[in-house]
């Protein structure tokens, strides 16, 4: 059964993941040497997709009656790290950079699992949040095959 209290919170949380998400790619720019463009234009790409993605979570959290989060996550019961890779990003190296994103990274499929998980969510929410998991692993893997092969 269906619970519209599940699915917004659901929702909001992973519009927090998102925001995060943007705000540790964000930081991961300012760290970039300039010999990363290649990472930069990979990295603004990354921010369009959760953009993209935050607009459709909120626009269903708004189908529901209920307002949207617009904050970085500080409180939740879905596992989130993108605040913690945006405080270890202290001028290192490209490897070093691609490890924190891919960790990041992690903690975003992480999230979209645990919201998946969640007993009540509706089935049209069930399906755009197995379509967003789908291509932030296509990020994920995107991020470690560049990890991989520094």
């Amino acid at each position: 059964m269906e619970n519209r209290t599940v699915n917004t919170e659901t929702l909001n949380d992973l519009i927090q993941i998102n925001n995060d998400r943007v705000a540790g790619y964000e930081k991961a720019i300012e760290e970039l040497k300039a010999e990363d463009s290649d990472l930069k234009a990979l990295f603004v790409k990354m921010i369009g997709e959760s953009h993209q993605h935050k607009m459709a979570l909120a626009t269903e959290v708004q189908a529901l009656g209920e307002d949207a989060e617009s904050g970085t996550t500080n409180s939740g019961k879905i596992y989130r790290a993108w605040m913690d890779v945006k405080a270890i990003f202290s001028g290192h190296d490209r490897k070093t950079i691609l490890n924190n994103c891919e960790f990041g990274e992690d903690a975003a499929q992480k999230a979209y699992k645990m919201a998946l998980e969640e007993e009540g969510l509706s089935a049209d929410l069930r399906s755009l949040i197995t379509e967003q998991k789908a291509d932030l692993r296509v990020s994920h893997d995107e991020i470690k095959a560049l990890r991989d092969a520094q």
